[in-house]
């Protein structure tokens, strides 16, 4: 797969941001997307209506920063993770050691079908002792492959579909305090189930008899709210998803989108 794909390369799917008619974004006023009559976002569902929101003055962004580290020593090093001890210069000429986790960085992938309803996996978590519904999703273990072509074969490999429109959904870091892993989620659509003739993915361990659902986004949306979803890349990507569709993702990232 080359990524991206023909109509995945870039953040604009067809639909336009403003067609004159009421119904794109149109902020000026500060009041997001315009359905005609004043009211906040609209996606002809019933959608709720957005408060009026200020604009911040502050640029909210992170931002790359490194502080000096006087001293690292590695604590352990498994066949996924490694743990550190850095010793960090802090302000006022202060120094504290920090223990993290060293992780390649993972993929998950969000696809939606036709219908908006959300392909999900249930695989056991033995660190949290729990059958878990995620996405598929997997780790960044080929060195100096796209992103976007990890969550293309970990879509295959998990689930057993291939899609044909690909963009950036959100990119998350799971745990910066303790971890310096970092997750893309990607949205993908137009799918299609693979034949298994020509899916040889043999699945082990944790992936033997993993059920494969569908979840309306709505409902997905609903069960993460409620705490019955507690992945979280799953619950980040399907906040985001529904967020996006208010503006029918015309505002995603493309799939090749750097990472800040």
């Amino acid at each position: 797969m080359n990524g991206a794909g023909a109509e995945g390369s870039g953040p604009y799917d067809g639909s336009g941001p403003y067609d004159g008619e009421g119904e794109g974004r149109y902020d000026g006023e500060g009041e997001g997307r315009y359905d005609g009559e004043g009211g906040g976002p609209y996606d002809g569902g019933g959608a709720p209506a957005a408060p009026r929101r200020e604009r911040s003055a502050t640029m909210i962004a992170d931002t790359p920063e490194s502080w000096e580290v006087v001293e690292s020593r590695p604590r352990f090093k498994g066949h996924v993770i490694e743990v550190v001890t850095d010793t960090v210069r802090m302000p006022r000429d202060e120094v504290a050691d920090r223990d993290y986790v060293v992780h390649p960085g993972a993929v998950a992938v969000l696809a939606l079908d036709e219908h908006d309803r959300v392909l999900m996996i249930r695989q056991y978590r033995h660190p949290t002792r729990r059958l878990m519904w995620e996405l598929p999703a997997g780790l960044r273990d080929v060195e100096g492959e796209p992103l976007v072509d990890t969550a293309a074969r970990e879509l295959a490999e998990e689930a057993g579909y291939r899609a044909g429109v690909w963009h950036t959904l959100v990119d998350l870091r799971s745990s910066p305090g303790m971890s310096d892993e970092r997750i893309r989620v990607f949205l993908a659509r137009e799918l299609t189930k693979i034949p298994d003739e020509e899916n040889g993915f043999v699945h082990r361990h944790e992936e033997i008899d993993m059920p494969v659902e569908w979840v309306h986004l709505a409902d997905a949306v609903e069960k993460a709210l409620m705490g019955m979803i507690h992945n979280s890349p799953a619950v980040a990507g399907i906040l985001a998803a529904y967020a996006a569709s208010v503006e029918g993702y015309s505002l995603l990232r493309p799939a090749d989108a750097p990472e800040a």
